[in-house]
């Protein structure tokens, strides 16, 4: 596949995924940069919001199996994963295979759940294989997680560990939408009553899992200069050295921020990484993976504001 065909398959599933819902144009280019990039995103917003219907739709327009988890406190990791069960029949062990064998898994409401049943997730984010009872289980190529959290509630909630926030590639927050596009809203579904699925928008299956493979595979043919990588590398750097945030961010996401940065170049029929790719990227890709210090938070700073600044500060190439 050209790049210039990666961009037009783009562009088929903004359209598509568009027909239901309104006013999310960066956050579904994101997950399209999520997707071709082999990485995963975090949606932050308010409940009612369409987080579980965008990730809805966008599987259904990607043509990827879609999975769904609704993370509860009495989640067991077995519930994830699935479980060995003895058939009497055969007098053998047969893999009974949870939701987490899809290629999109949504991970709704992550943080009701405790570490110990998130970590579940852990080898899957990162190797795309699960281990169950000592035997190694393979996951899709294109498996991806898409998981929901609501930043409001603080009542039955659990913080997710950092090496599971760390998997990210990106965390999107999902705002309230304007008015104007809240009365498109309510004049799109307030005719419609009951369930609704993708497919009563409209919403064709324009890929499969072969065209999403093949439009990965351009995104790794987009040239990574060696003065982007230093400045990518310099950037998360100075995320380390700065008085304002106690914990920075760590060598995976200046590889995720890389890989991000080129697909988002192949999105735009670009075979090379600009500068302004890795700009563009660097707050969804950071904010999760920064902690401020007890100083700054006491200012009321923000970690966004803070991954601005350093934009600002780090010297790019020309």
């Amino acid at each position: 596949m050209t790049l210039e065909q990666t961009a037009q398959l783009a562009n088929a599933i903004r359209a598509e995924v568009a027909k239901a819902i309104v006013g999310m144009d960066d956050i579904v280019d994101h997950l399209l940069i999520a997707l071709t990039a082999q990485g995963h995103v975090l949606l932050e917003g308010p409940p009612g919001t369409a987080k579980t219907f965008l990730a809805q739709c966008f599987a259904h327009a990607t043509g990827m199996e879609f999975g769904r988890i609704q993370f509860t406190p009495d989640l067991l990791p077995g519930d994830i994963l699935g479980s060995n069960l003895f058939n009497f029949q055969t007098s053998q062990f047969t893999l009974t295979r949870g939701p987490i064998f899809r290629e999109l898994l949504l991970a709704d409401e992550i943080n009701r759940t405790p570490p110990k049943t998130q970590a579940a997730l852990l080898e899957a984010m990162q190797e795309r294989r699960v281990t169950l009872d000592g035997e190694t289980h393979s996951l899709s190529d294109n498996f991806m997680v898409v998981a929901t959290q609501n930043p409001i509630e603080n009542q039955g909630v659990y913080p997710l560990p950092e090496a599971q926030l760390d998997r990210f590639a990106f965390k999107l927050l999902v705002p309230y939408p304007s008015a104007e596009e809240e009365a498109r809203i309510v004049h799109r579904f307030g005719e419609r009553s009951g369930p609704q699925s993708p497919t009563d928008f409209g919403i064709a299956q324009i890929a499969d899992a072969g065209l999403i493979a093949r439009a990965q595979a351009a995104v790794k043919s987009v040239t990574l200069s060696r003065e982007v990588i230093d400045y990518t590398v310099a950037l998360v750097r100075a995320t380390r050295d700065n008085a304002d945030i106690a914990s920075g961010a760590s060598p995976r996401a200046a590889v995720l921020l890389a890989n991000a940065a080129r697909a988002r170049a192949a999105l735009d029929g670009r075979g090379y990484v600009i500068p302004d790719d890795v700009k563009a990227l660097a707050t969804a890709c950071l904010r999760h993976r920064l902690l401020l210090s007890p100083a700054a938070e006491i200012e009321g700073k923000q970690v966004e504001e803070l991954v601005e600044d350093l934009i600002d500060q780090t010297e790019a190439p020309r």
